[in-house]
């Protein structure tokens, strides 16, 4: 294993502190999903000059604008997929590689973009060098989602934006969720949604802030230089 910088003994009793403080108090009740929580890793997603704060109840950056989510916003997240084991998921918005990580430990296959490139590399690294051999790392428009793997059982969203790209919908199995944030630059409200007969059923779960969902389906650039 490589070196953190932080004791194995240490990290693990961290995790379990995320989880009891963080994440379950705040009501993630899935066992699925808290042992995923408490199996991977979060210390090795973060920049070194970061590691100390890995577990803390926070988002901490990760370089181009980007940050690794808070703890208990990636529970709750995977959470509201509803994933059994069997699924293909798709995440847009890789960044550090973290909430693929956890998605993988629970869905047959992970299929996640990243716009920038510098990111989606190092992910990709990291997610192969940690052993996580169901993800795979693609460059591109996010926005757009990943046409190449669909139907997807579910999509996951780790940006904000301005509504519901309708390109999703075509994306997903019947029956297949959504979890997405939407809203406007500061401020957004977490969306759960399902296909039903070829429609999107949505419903809020809570409020919430992300960095900007960029792309075609998406902000412009121009939108977060304004933000």
């Amino acid at each position: 294993m490589r070196n953190s910088g932080l004791p194995i003994d240490a990290t693990v009793a961290e995790r379990r502190a995320m989880i009891d403080t963080q994440i379950r108090k705040r009501g993630v009740s899935s066992v699925r999903v808290l042992e995923a929580m408490a199996a991977v890793p979060r210390h090795e997603f973060v920049p070194l000059k970061f590691r100390n704060e890995a577990y803390a109840d926070k988002p901490l950056p990760i370089g181009e604008g980007q940050t690794i989510s808070q703890p208990y916003m990636v529970a709750a997240m995977t959470e509201a997929l509803e994933l059994t084991g069997s699924e293909r998921v798709l995440e847009i918005g890789t960044g550090s590689g973290y909430q693929a990580a956890v998605l993988s430990l629970l869905a047959s296959q992970v299929i996640t973009v990243e716009n920038h490139t510098s990111l989606a590399l190092a992910a990709q690294e990291r997610v192969t060098n940690l052993g996580y051999a169901n993800v795979h790392v693609h460059n591109g428009d996010g926005s757009a989602g990943f046409l190449d793997a669909a139907p997807y059982d579910a999509i996951l969203v780790t940006a904000g934006a301005p509504e519901i790209p309708r390109i999703f919908a075509s994306q997903l199995r019947e029956s297949g969720r959504l979890v997405i944030p939407v809203g406007d630059r500061d401020n957004q409200e977490l969306m759960q949604a399902r296909l039903e007969n070829g429609e999107l059923k949505s419903r809020a779960l809570f409020n919430c802030k992300f960095v900007l969902l960029l792309g075609r389906y998406g902000w412009s650039r121009a939108d977060r230089k304004s933000s």
